[in-house]
């Protein structure tokens, strides 16, 4: 059934539409010692956010330093949907949402990106309706938009799910949100970022207590700020928001990702590789550098943005991810395939989400050896990993795999790419360039097989 176009001066819309993906795979050849320097790009979760809002603002915006990554790619084309008009330049992207109109976008891209549930609260704020379809991504664990959608009818929104799509608007006060005291049941990055942003357009004052104090919000604040916003308190748990009438142009660049950069600390760790990890804040990696310093690993800080990894003899340690700032999540699957080969007994806690222990079955492929109980999953340190065809099930996973990859004997064959390509930006180039052996090659198609054994 075709869904009807919907005019987005009453509401918005976003559709139906089906899309396919290749399936290349990535072959690593393991035990190969890196060296040199890797540049970290743009942070991935503050590059979606802030996309998103950019939608609060009438005005262009030009945005830097965005890593160029599939879930990116998936929020211009979603922008781009909602009349967004869009340019892109290498890691610049210029934005103009004066013109706001017409939406049809495919329904598809945007259940599978959990981040185009941004748009929600730019969106309600400036324009005082809309329609988003619920919120997709890494099948990692449930991530429910309530926390969003109590704190968007705190601020006086209409807000009801219907057939897997979110309606929201506003009924009084002249069309916009009304500022309100909001406590989080959680502090969900997701939430504070939703309300945070709705809020820079609502009448009067807004505080979010029990907000999340990651650096991603600390650098949609900022953006917002740049555009005129008036907020305060972002990086603690309490952040106060008065609304203004519009929001003007700016010139914004996007932090370092502290994910990637902690990734490639952890692979110059598990390869016992020095190597500088540069284009960082070290101050967004304080937990990732303690549990690394834990497990017998020096990471030293070269310069302001530079860190050096020097390796030493791994030696376990425990690990239970928490919000900001405590270890984060999106580091705990990398860690662990870290402590696959520290000598002793590991205890890896997740409690963030409730189904992001996938990678243990393929990092047992791979001769780890892993026991799970519950959230937790019991790692005891092996002389080494064995090279395997193994399945990347969501995007921090496909990382430990590459990285495990890595440090093992032979030949490791990581499938799943998608994932990766989500949130690595050239992470094969980096590591080529750090003497990582490893290339990406198109699987062949069931006919192809087919082809090739009727010929044999």
């Amino acid at each position: 059934m075709e869904d009807p176009a919907i005019n987005l001066s009453s509401k918005t819309d976003l559709s139906v539409l089906a899309t396919e993906e290749s399936s290349p795979i990535l072959e690593i050849w393991g035990k190969q010692p890196l060296k040199g320097d890797v540049k970290i790009s743009g942070a991935k979760n503050s590059a979606l956010a802030i996309m998103a809002g950019t939608l609060l603002c009438s005005d262009e915006c030009r945005l830097t330093n965005v890593p160029s990554l599939a879930d990116v790619n998936s929020m211009i084309k979603i922008l781009s949907a909602l009349g967004v008009k869009i340019k892109q330049d290498g890691d610049i992207l210029d934005i103009d949402g004066r013109n706001i109109g017409h939406s049809q976008a495919p329904y598809e891209l945007v259940s599978q990106l959990r981040a185009s549930f941004f748009v929600i609260g730019p969106l309600l704020a400036r324009l005082g309706s809309t329609i988003v379809p619920l919120p997709g991504g890494c099948a990692i664990g449930t991530r429910p938009v309530d926390i969003h959608v109590r704190g968007l009818q705190a601020l006086g929104a209409d807000v009801h799910i219907e057939h897997g799509m979110v309606h929201a608007s506003v009924k009084g006060y002249q069309g916009r949100l009304k500022g309100a005291k909001i406590y989080l049941d959680y502090p969900s990055v997701g939430a504070t970022e939703t309300i945070m942003m709705a809020a820079t357009l609502a009448i009067g004052e807004t505080v979010i207590e029990n907000a999340a104090q990651e650096p991603e919000i600390i650098d949609l604040a900022d953006f917002c700020r740049s555009m005129g916003a008036k907020i305060r308190g972002a990086g603690t748990n309490t952040i106060t928001i008065i609304g203004v009438d519009r929001l003007h142009s700016t010139d914004f660049p996007i932090i370092a990702d502290r994910i990637e950069a902690g990734t490639f600390l952890v692979a110059g760790a598990i390869t016992y590789s020095e190597i500088t990890v540069s284009n960082v804040v070290p101050d967004h990696l304080i937990p990732i550098i303690a549990k690394l310093k834990e497990v017998g690993v020096k990471v030293v800080e070269d310069s302001p943005s530079c860190l050096r990894v020097i390796p030493g003899e791994l030696t376990a340690t425990d690990i239970t991810t928490l919000p900001y700032p405590g270890f984060p999540t999106d580091m705990q699957a990398q860690f662990m395939a870290l402590l696959t080969l520290a000598q002793g007994s590991s205890i890896v806690t997740e409690t963030v989400f409730e189904n992001r222990l996938r990678h243990v079955a393929e990092l047992k492929r791979m001769g780890a050896h892993i026991r799970l109980k519950d959230n937790h999953a019991i790692v005891t340190g092996v002389p080494f990993l064995s090279g395997a065809p193994v399945m990347a099930t969501d995007l921090r996973a496909s990382a430990a795999l590459v990285i495990a990859g890595l440090a093992a004997q032979g030949k490791t064959i990581v499938q799943g790419l998608h994932h990766l390509d989500r949130g690595y930006e050239n992470i094969e180039t980096k590591l080529q360039k750090l003497g990582a052996k490893l290339h990406r090659v198109t699987q062949p198609t069931v006919e192809q097989i087919l082809q090739t054994s009727v010929c044999v």
